[in-house]
């Protein structure tokens, strides 16, 4: 497949950082007495993918919206202190795979985090070198698919693919009328992707540049 820059999901993708993030969290509720139950790894699990503002709503539906947004304030303030420190774990030969690609497309980074979780990546695991551009939703305040339109604007891609995990990956895929490439490694599903990796070295295989010309997203 030909494509002219390679853009990333960060959680399932690039990283597991679930458990670092269940202890982070754990922290900032256990704070608050009552408030609910401790994350299970499961519950996390299954929050990976969505924007800040639903995780708060099913984290913690009794509370207000701006209570929600407090707490997952104070959550993700912990998240970037242990993140920063200690980082998730990479994916097998992740930075082997992005020094190659690198050589030869830009790669950057579309995810529904908040902002400052992909910084606290960089900084744990070195990586930021090989990226070009990133955006979040907590940065914007957009959706993935309008956040992977952003991206190909801001950098003139004309032919980009999205490297994701889960079936929001590739519903913002479908939004941002790009090539959706499942990693079946990660945290979700998806229906239809145009390829599927077990492993991020396999897009060594699958992708190579593209001649000069042709349309941009």
């Amino acid at each position: 497949m030909k494509t002219d820059g390679i853009i990333f999901d960060l959680d399932g993708t690039l990283w597991n950082a679930v458990e670092q993030i269940r202890l982070a969290w754990n922290q900032a509720i256990g704070r608050r007495p009552g408030l609910r139950p401790p994350l299970t790894a499961q519950e996390l699990e299954g929050y990976m993918g969505l924007p800040m503002d639903e995780i708060g709503r099913r984290m913690f539906p009794g509370e207000s919206p701006q209570s929600q947004a407090a707490l997952m304030e104070e959550c993700c303030q912990e998240e970037h202190r242990v993140l920063a420190r200690q980082g998730g774990k990479l994916y097998p030969e992740l930075e082997r795979t992005l020094a190659a690609l690198s050589a030869w497309a830009p790669l950057f980074i579309v995810s529904n985090c908040e902002d400052g979780y992909i910084q606290c990546f960089f900084q744990a695991s070195g990586l930021g070198k090989y990226f070009k551009d990133f955006e979040c939703f907590g940065a914007t305040g957009l959706q993935k698919g309008e956040n992977n339109r952003l991206i190909c604007r801001r950098n003139g891609l004309r032919a980009p693919v999205y490297i994701g995990d889960t079936a929001g990956d590739e519903q913002a895929a479908k939004e941002a009328e790009i090539p959706f490439l499942f990693a079946r490694y990660g945290f979700g599903q998806a229906q239809k992707p145009v390829a599927v990796i077990d492993a991020p070295s396999q897009l060594l295989e699958l992708l190579e540049p593209m001649e000069q010309g042709g349309e941009g997203c």
